[in-house]
């Protein structure tokens, strides 16, 4: 339904010339940040190899992209809004690419963290464009479509990634699965500049947020150093983890009271909203670590080349792609506690049959039921979350209540990825021996487990649903969470 202030015939067609550039610039652009997500734990092994590295060097090759892209995602959909969405998403797309060139190009471990950083950056300025271009230039009567369009050719890049990431490592080599994403940028910025239309909010106002941008990744990378630098024992660890503590809590002062803060506190008053955040920090931790080290434990372990390894994650992924619309209608009809309670059991599962893969594993008959199983659970989770969180604010505040859950699946990826290696005994040159790393890789199987049974816990006990029919319009930020339910009459008057 379109607003009297917005006609449905406002904007360009999908079906035009013009609506089709717009789609392939969206397309590309997230199909690059889509790659990097895929295709750069299947190169993990070769560039510890490569670059004589040990496992923290591996860790922070993925932490330093997801502590700037967490920390910074916000300022990116506020920059956007207010200098322009295409030029910001631009900026962006080239910021990134350069990134990925220095990436490819590095010729230590050093270089490559500090230019992983850089992507991050990049992809803080990128990401929230692709979706933004097309709500301010598509025609309203075709964004669903064209949102659709954007999802299925985003989902058959994501798809495609581990293979290709494979094929790359092991023909090429690793750099070029960074120095892949510079061709997508040189087609991606001359389409953007000459058929995209530039859109800025007329609305935005007020100062960014730097403080609380400084603030919160400087909390997010001091705990991330402290975790990934903790079997050391030096005294920089513990410095590291007050100094986080401390920033953390002067980042919650400072947004409580700034007049306009990154992550306002009064978006937490909606307790489906909180409660929907809190599962997706336990999910997507065990998301986060249960991938990384996959892909780490087939090459190392079951001796898998990076090709195969890569190629392991598709059923994942093409079971995403196939079915999330269907999980999303169903979550639609039946509410979300169940898809939000069964997900990530099924993920769980999926998680301990992964503790079947050892040493000369059986793709069928020990890595595929895994996949298939947590794809499963990937499946019936991931679009009713995302719909959860849309639907427990303000219309109004859609845009900032799914990009403060994107940070939030950032954020928990990257202390996933920090701390399991800590939790489950993983040695600096574990990734080294397959004796050690399976039995880690065992340990760190269950830790993945216990988040995914703790996010099914958590939204069994405060997600409700379907909301009682009883209710008032509005009152679904109350009424589909429990502790305690109100009745209608007492909340509204």
């Amino acid at each position: 339904m379109t607003s009297p202030a917005e006609p449905s015939g406002a904007g360009v067609p999908i079906a035009s010339a013009r609506g089709r550039w717009i789609l392939l610039t969206t397309v590309l652009g997230s199909t690059m940040a889509m790659l990097d997500g895929t295709v750069v734990n299947v190169a993990l092994p070769r560039i510890g190899e490569d670059l004589d590295a040990d496992l923290a060097v591996l860790q922070w090759t993925v932490n330093a992209y997801l502590l700037t892209l967490a920390g910074l995602i916000l300022v990116g959909g506020s920059l956007s809004d207010r200098f322009g969405r295409r030029r910001i998403f631009v900026l962006g797309v080239v910021w990134f690419a350069l990134g990925s060139l220095l990436c490819g190009i590095a010729p230590n471990a050093g270089v490559l963290i500090a230019a992983r950083a850089l992507q991050g950056i990049g992809g803080a300025l990128l990401a929230p464009g692709s979706l933004a271009l097309i709500q301010a230039s598509i025609r309203a009567d075709d964004r669903g479509r064209a949102i659709g369009l954007w999802s299925g050719l985003g989902g058959v890049g994501a798809a495609v990634g581990p293979f290709l990431g494979g094929w790359l490592v092991d023909g090429p080599g690793w750099r070029w699965v960074f120095l892949l994403n510079v061709p997508l940028a040189a087609v991606c910025v001359p389409v953007a500049l000459r058929h995209v239309p530039e859109s800025r909010d007329p609305q935005a106002h007020g100062r960014f947020d730097v403080a609380g941008a400084a603030l919160g990744a400087s909390a997010l990378g001091l705990v991330t150093y402290a975790l990934i630098e903790a079997r050391s024992g030096a005294p920089a660890v513990i410095v590291a983890v007050v100094l986080g503590v401390l920033l953390g809590v002067a980042f919650v002062y400072v947004e409580r009271r700034r007049p306009d803060p990154m992550v306002p506190p009064d978006i937490f008053a909606s307790r489906l909203f909180t409660a929907v955040n809190l599962v997706t920090l336990c999910v997507y931790a065990a998301i986060g670590g249960f991938f990384f080290l996959v892909v780490l434990q087939l090459q190392v372990v079951s001796g898998y080349s990076a090709l195969a390894a890569g190629a392991a994650m598709l059923p994942t992924t093409l079971l995403m792609l196939l079915l999330s619309a269907r999980s999303g209608e169903l979550g639609e009809r039946i509410g979300p506690r169940v898809p939000l309670t069964v997900g990530p059991l099924l993920c769980a599962a999926g998680t301990l049959l992964m503790l079947r893969v050892g040493p000369s594993a059986s793709y069928v008959r020990d890595v595929l039921p895994a996949m298939v199983v947590m794809g499963m659970g990937l499946v019936a989770l991931v679009a009713p979350l995302t719909s959860t969180v849309l639907a427990s604010v303000d219309p109004g505040r859609a845009g900032l209540a799914s990009g403060i859950n994107n940070a939030a699946a950032r954020v928990a990826g990257l202390l996933a990825v920090a701390a399991l290696p800590l939790l489950s005994g993983m040695g600096p040159e574990s990734y080294r021996s397959a004796t050690q790393f399976d039995a880690a890789f065992g340990r760190a199987m269950l830790w993945c487990t216990g988040a995914f049974v703790a996010g099914a816990a958590l939204a069994w006990a405060t997600v409700r649903s379907p909301v009682p029919e009883a209710c008032h319009p509005q009152c679904h930020t109350y009424c589909a969470v429990s502790a305690p339910p109100l009745e209608p009459r007492e909340e509204h008057g």
